[in-house]
């Protein structure tokens, strides 16, 4: 193993150490080294979170102190980006991640893709294990991928050897297309055996699928649409690689919170008392605490302000310390008709802002006239509409037909 890269060095730690003091050494490094509080520090960022994320986990601590580097990158479980980029920098032409790394060989098989649905909650807390499960298609071990027993295989009749059956449709008079499909008698596989030759368990196919469970970990902070890779799980067809399993993370839809990058965002309706005279707001978080929201009285409210309450988003992945901001949008919910009586609301008056100053326009073409409440217009089919739409077209074709047939009643 490269002394360029040495896991516990770079936390600070020895071979040694508990989990307790590589996590107390990882919160320190991660907050002097963060991109947000150190720009030009994001390579060490990355080797810090890499380190953390094999050092703080049983068995890849375990793979790491027996084989170091190279065992796991065949162990696999890590994100491409982060583990290649480091191999990148530590190891150029180190083979398994990246297209120039790579070393030659057979084709690798088409990736498993398995979407799991998970609760906004499960990725703020993380650590919840989930049962996925899939067919996996792989070489029969029973005749070793040949299909059945050695040297008995002889060229498809049905197809010369080719995988491929072609026959001719016919279109109309005079008219006919070529068909390719895959010979049904050998599969595509070119040669066929006879029964007492052919394998029983694949039934000559090479291959086998069976239903196989695994248990996948949901980590703080992962978010909707991210990709969990598992290396050589997937599926495995003669003269290929096996493929990997890739597990899409799906957020089911919050009843409270909407989530954006690292933060979280929720509505609040809130009264015109709490609008004007103080506010205390009780939040249900996502890991079971209570927030109690306040603010100072004499601050006031208006519909569609929006205030923020520093380090209660989201955890970030890989650096579940740090976390985004909860974004409140607040709608003031104003009190029914006629609430108080007359005297009341003249003595509310006097607490208010002062109204503008009104003068009445003199002159004879003057008429005061009252406003009553709006009815949705509906048209002769029931269609529902709005009252007013400036972009309509009047009756002679006009823009700007203004108000349309809507009604008003009085109550």
């Amino acid at each position: 193993m490269s002394a360029e890269l040495d896991l516990y060095k770079i936390l600070g730690v020895d071979k040694n150490a508990s989990d307790a003091d590589i996590k107390k050494n990882y919160r320190k490094l991660a907050k002097e080294f963060h991109p947000d509080k150190n720009p030009n520090a994001g390579d060490k960022f990355k080797e810090i979170s890499f380190a953390y994320e094999v050092l703080s986990d049983k068995e890849k601590r375990a793979l790491y102190d027996r084989h170091g580097i190279k065992g796991l990158q065949e162990g696999g479980g890590f994100d491409d980006d982060m583990f290649g980029s480091l191999f990148g920098r530590f190891f150029p032409g180190f083979g398994g991640f990246g297209g120039a790394g790579r070393s030659r060989g057979p084709p690798k098989c088409e990736s498993t893709v398995l979407p799991v649905k998970v609760t906004l909650e499960d990725l703020y807390n993380g650590g919840k294990t989930v049962p996925v499960t899939y067919n996996r298609i792989d070489i029969c071990d029973k005749c070793e991928g040949r299909g059945g027993k050695a040297g008995a295989a002889v060229k498809c009749r049905t197809c010369s050897g080719t995988g491929v059956k072609v026959t001719l449709q016919q279109l109309g008079p005079n008219i006919a297309r070529q068909m390719q499909t895959r010979c049904p008698d050998c599969q595509g596989n070119g040669e066929s055996f006879s029964e007492k030759d052919r394998c029983a368990p694949c039934s000559g196919s090479k291959t086998v699928e069976y239903e196989k469970t695994m248990e996948i970990e949901i980590e703080k902070g992962m978010k909707h649409g991210q990709k969990i890779v598992k290396h050589g799980e997937g599926s495995q067809v003669p003269d290929t690689e096996k493929g990997d399993l890739v597990i899409v993370i799906q957020q089911l839809q919050h009843a409270t919170f909407t989530r954006q990058d690292d933060d979280l965002y929720m509505n609040a309706k809130i009264t015109l008392t709490e609008a004007l005279c103080g506010l205390k707001l009780v939040v249900k978080h996502l890991d079971g605490r209570d927030l109690v929201i306040s603010h100072p009285v004499g601050t006031v409210f208006k519909t569609g302000d929006i205030k923020c309450v520093k380090g209660e988003g989201m955890p970030q992945h890989r650096n579940p310390f740090e976390h985004g901001n909860l974004y409140v949008k607040f709608e003031v919910t104003f009190p029914e008709n006629n609430f108080v009586s007359a005297e009341k609301l003249k003595e509310l008056e006097t607490y208010l802002p002062p109204r503008p100053t009104f003068v009445l326009p003199e002159g004879e073409h003057v008429e005061e006239v009252a406003l009553h409440d709006y009815e949705e217009f509906r048209d002769g089919a029931g269609n529902r509409g709005e009252a007013y739409n400036s972009s309509d077209e009047d009756e002679d074709g006009h823009e700007g037909g203004g108000f349309r047939q809507a009604q008003c009643h009085t109550q």
